[in-house]
């Protein structure tokens, strides 16, 4: 605000943060590197606005694959509601609800249940979500034909990637069929995404080479890419009883 106040003529003055943070569910606690995003624009000194983005479902009674969750919602909308709250009291004013999205709508305190009228689609999260993490992350590589599938209908074999730590991701194939790939964590937030270009390529090494999808997946988690890119956690793979299900495991903790 002070250097906003000191600047001449027309301008905004603008300021994001990812903010990392906790939700709750009954005897655990999970971390999320961009729980929340605040933005702050200031026009010279006769505007101040404030916007609160969330990126967690565990406000709603309904999570993001439109499965009811009442004791998650019971631990977080409290502290969702306590924060808007504060920072009401802090800008001496009721905040102004964003826009309704397919999964819940504002509210001055939190969201609407969406189980009133029903969630706008039956799957919104293979809909919408897996698809959207699949063009963020595959957007950080070239393009190439010469890959394996990105999808399965089998079972899947995967190891845990983890760097400082901290667990960005997950790499996989299946047993089935030529699928392979990475399934970034969401909670990890950009980093899980930086991460997975790397081992997307390596998987493309593998293809080259004319190795199969779970012959790749031995050779990578080999053969790790830069140190930056994280390391493989376990000694022998991990078994998901479909993609679905890891990509649930990568979505939600």
């Amino acid at each position: 605000m002070a250097e906003a106040e000191s600047l001449e003529g027309d301008f905004v003055v603008g300021v994001r943060i990812e903010c990392p943070g906790y939700w709750l569910e009954p005897g655990a606690k999970h971390r999320a590197e961009k729980l929340f995003t605040i933005q702050v624009d200031i026009w010279k000194s006769s505007l101040l606005v404030v916007t609160l983005e969330t990126y967690a479902d565990a406000w709603l009674t309904m999570d993001t694959r439109d499965r009811e969750q009442p004791e998650i919602y019971a631990e977080n909308a409290p502290r969702l509601a306590a924060a808007l709250e504060g920072i009401s009291n802090l800008l001496g004013g009721a905040p102004t609800p964003g826009d309704p999205n397919r999964h819940a709508t504002p509210t001055e305190s939190g969201f609407e249940d969406p189980r009133i009228e029903g969630a706008a689609y039956d799957d919104s999260w293979g809909t919408f979500e897996i698809p959207a993490r699949s063009r963020l992350l595959r957007s950080r590589i070239p393009a190439s034909e010469d890959e394996y599938q990105e999808i399965t209908d089998h079972p899947v074999r995967y190891f845990t990637i983890r760097r400082d730590g901290q667990t960005m991701g997950y790499v996989w194939a299946s047993v089935g069929d030529e699928a392979a790939g990475y399934e970034p964590r969401t909670a990890a937030g950009e980093g899980a995404f930086e991460v997975g270009a790397d081992w997307l390529l390596r998987l493309r090494d593998a293809r080259s080479q004319g190795l199969n999808a779970l012959a790749a997946l031995t050779w990578v988690a080999q053969r790790p890419p830069r140190p930056e890119a994280g390391l493989v956690v376990e000694d022998t793979p991990q078994v998901a009883p479909s993609l679905d299900a890891l990509e649930e495991l990568s979505g939600r903790y």
